[in-house]
C-alpha cells in the first residue's frame, strides 16, 4: 500500500518551514498573527486564520518530526517527542506526566481517543463559571465540524484483547461500555501511536490543520523557544524567543524576535501560563497557573489465562463511563474507564519491583492486560487542581497535591478496575501500586484495596492530560480569559488550548480543544479581517 508523506511533499513543494537551529543571526519577522504551539489548539488556530488570508507565523519549541521518523522505536520515540524525553513529573515527583514536545504537540504521540466535551461538564462551566454560551446544543456544529476535519469516527475494528477485557467485565457486571471514537483514516491497527504515526493514519493536527496551514502561506519556524511577549503600554508589541540547536535543549546565540498585530498562545496547560508567567501579562487578581488539572490516573495489571499482547492493534477502543458522572457532576470524584496500551519499555518503567520481580512481570507481558481510570479533578471544592510557576530557569513546574477527595476517588477506582478484570476471568491481579502483591481472586483483592495505603510515591499516578491555568470564566476576578478565549486584561492575546479549561473534562481533551480553537479561532479571524 503506497503512502504519501504530506510532510516531504509539502516541504519539497515550497513551504515556508525554518529549522531555527540553523539560523546564522538574529532575526526580526513580523505577521498578522503568532501561534505559539503547534498542536490541537495551535494548529487549528493557524489553518483557520490563514484560510482568511491572514498572515500567520507558527512557532513550535519542539523539532518537526514526520513518518520517516517513526520507528515504533520507544527508546529514541520518547526522548524525541516527548516533554523532558518522557520524564516530566509534578514538583515532588509523584505524578508523571505524558505530553507531546514536537510540530503537533501532543497530538502527534496521543492514543487517537477523541470524546466530545461531556454535557454535564459544559453545563457545570455555564452554572458555575458564566459561561452560557458553551452550553452543549451550543457547540453541537463544532463538534460537527471537527470531526469532519479529523475523520472522527468510533472504530469498526474488533477491539484487541486487552480492550475487549475491559468490554466483558463491563458486560459480566452490568455497568454501561461503549466504542471509543477516534482520529483516523486508512489505520493499520499497529498499536505504536504513542510513537509517532508510521503510516499516517493519524488525523491529528501534524497530517492535518499544521499541513492546512502552511498550504495557505503560513509560516512554521520549530526548534525556536517563546522566551517573552513584550508590552507597549496596553498592548503586546512582540515575541521574544530563541532558537534551539539540533539537540533541542542547548540555546542557540541568536534571538528571533516577531511583531504581529495579534498572538495566540496555545503551549499547553503547563506551557501557556508559563509564558504568561514569564512575560510579567497583567493578572491582577493572581489566577495564572491556578486551578491547574491532571486527571490524575491510576492503574491496575491483569494476568490472563490467553494471551493479550497488549502492545499490538488499537490502543484505545472501549471505554465505561459507569463511574464518571454517576454521583453527580460535583459529588465524589468520578473516573472514566479506560485501557492504555502496554509496550515492553513503559511497563517496565509502570509496573512495581525490580530486579528478578521485574523480570518475571515483564516475562508475562503478552498475557497482561491493564486498566487506567481517569480522575475528574476541578468539580469540587476539595479538588482545586495544582499551580504552575517557574523554575530558576524559566521552565513551568507543576504542584500538584492529592487531596483526601481524591484518593479517595483513586481507591474506588482501583475497586472498580480491580473487580472488572476478575469479571473478564483474570487468573491473578495487581495494582500498580509498591504495596499491591498479585491477589488470585476478587476477594481477597477487594480486601487488600480497602486497606492499601493511599500515599504519594506508594500508588503509582500518572496523566497524559494536562488542563487548565489560563481559565475560561465571564468573571476577571476568577479567570484569565473569556468564553472566546480571549485575554482579560490584554486586548490582542488570546489563548487557544486545554489551559483555558475551568475545570478537567472527565474525558479525552484533544477533541475539546480541536473544537473551542476552531470556535474561538473563527470569531478572531472575522474581527481580525473586519
Amino acid at each position: 500500500m503506497a503512502m504519501t508523506d504530506l510532510i516531504a511533499q509539502g516541504l519539497a513543494g515550497g513551504w515556508n518551514v525554518t529549522d531555527a537551529a540553523t539560523l546564522t543571526e538574529n532575526q526580526t519577522l513580523e505577521a498578522d498573527v503568532v501561534v505559539i504551539g503547534t498542536g490541537a489548539g495551535g494548529g487549528t488556530t493557524a489553518e483557520i486564520l490563514a484560510r482568511t488570508g491572514l498572515s500567520v507565523i507558527m512557532i513550535e519549541e519542539g523539532r518537526l518530526y514526520h513518518q520517516k521518523d517513526f520507528k515504533m522505536d520507544e527508546l529514541t520515540s520518547y526522548a524525541s517527542l516527548y516533554q523532558e524525553g518522557l520524564s516530566r513529573v509534578t514538583r515532588d515527583g509523584a505524578i508523571a506526566i505524558l505530553q507531546g514536545r514536537c510540530v503537533g504537540g501532543s497530538t502527534t504521540v496521543n492514543w487517537t481517543s477523541s470524546f466530545n466535551t461531556p454535557d454535564a461538564t459544559l453545563n457545570f462551566w455555564a452554572d458555575r463559571f458564566g459561561l452560557d454560551e458553551l452550553r452543549p446544543a451550543s457547540l453541537q456544529p463544532w463538534f460537527d465540524d471537527r470531526k469532519q476535519r479529523h475523520n472522527i469516527a468510533p472504530w469498526e475494528v474488533p477491539p484487541n484483547a486487552n480492550n475487549d477485557t475491559l468490554r466483558r467485565g463491563c458486560e459480566q457486571l452490568g455497568w454501561s461500555w461503549h466504542v471509543i471514537p477516534r482520529n483516523v483514516k486508512g489505520c493499520w491497527n499497529l498499536g505504536y501511536c504513542g510513537m509517532g504515526c508510521p503510516t499516517n493514519a493519524k488525523q491529528g493536527a501534524l497530517t492535518t490543520t499544521v499541513p492546512g496551514a502552511l498550504d495557505h502561506k503560513a509560516e512554521l519556524i520549530y526548534g525556536l523557544r517563546a522566551d517573552r511577549l513584550v508590552m507597549t503600554q496596553d498592548r503586546i508589541s512582540h515575541l521574544e524567543a530563541t532558537p534551539l540547536q539540533a539537540d533541542s535543549v542547548t540555546p542557540s546565540a541568536h534571538k528571533v524576535q516577531i511583531r504581529a498585530r495579534h498572538f495566540v498562545v496555545a503551549a499547553s496547560a503547563l506551557g501557556s501560563p508559563a509564558l504568561l508567567l514569564r512575560s510579567d501579562i497583567p493578572d491582577p487578581y493572581q489566577r495564572v497557573g491556578k486551578r491547574t488539572f491532571l486527571h490524575p490516573v491510576n492503574a491496575t495489571v491483569a494476568e490472563m489465562p490467553e494471551r493479550v499482547d497488549p502492545f499490538h492493534g488499537a490502543p484505545q477502543s472501549i471505554y465505561s463511563d459507569e463511574f464518571n458522572f454517576s454521583q453527580g457532576v460535583d459529588g465524589p470524584a468520578g473516573f472514566k474507564l479506560e485501557v492504555p496500551p502496554l509496550h515492553p519499555s513503559m511497563a517496565s518503567g509502570i509496573l512495581p519491583g525490580h530486579g528478578d520481580i521485574m523480570n518475571e512481570n515483564l516475562g508475562k507481558l503478552p498475557w497482561l492486560q491493564s486498566m487506567l481510570a481517569l480522575i475528574r479533578d476541578g468539580f469540587h471544592a476539595d479538588s482545586p487542581g495544582g499551580v504552575v510557576s517557574l523554575r530558576d530557569d524559566g521552565s513551568p513546574v507543576l504542584d500538584y497535591p492529592v487531596t483526601d477527595y481524591l484518593w479517595q476517588g483513586l481507591r474506588q477506582a482501583y475497586l472498580r478496575m480491580a473487580e472488572a478484570q476478575f469479571a473478564a476471568g483474570a487468573k491473578q491481579v495487581r495494582l500498580v501500586h509498591m504495596d499491591s502483591s498479585w491477589y488470585r481472586n476478587w476477594s481477597e483483592a477487594e480486601a487488600a484495596i480497602k486497606a492499601i495505603p493511599m500515599e504519594l510515591h506508594r500508588a503509582r499516578l500518572f496523566t497524559a492530560h494536562q488542563m487548565g491555568g489560563c481559565g475560561m470564566g465571564a468573571n476577571p476576578r476568577n479567570s484569565v480569559v473569556n468564553g472566546l478565549g480571549q485575554h482579560h486584561q490584554v486586548s490582542n492575546l488570546s489563548v487557544h488550548d486545554a489551559s483555558i479549561f475551568p475545570t478537567s473534562i472527565g474525558a479525552n481533551p484533544q477533541m475539546s480543544v480541536y473544537t473551542l480553537s476552531a470556535r474561538n479561532s473563527t470569531q478572531l479571524a472575522s474581527r481580525l479581517t473586519a
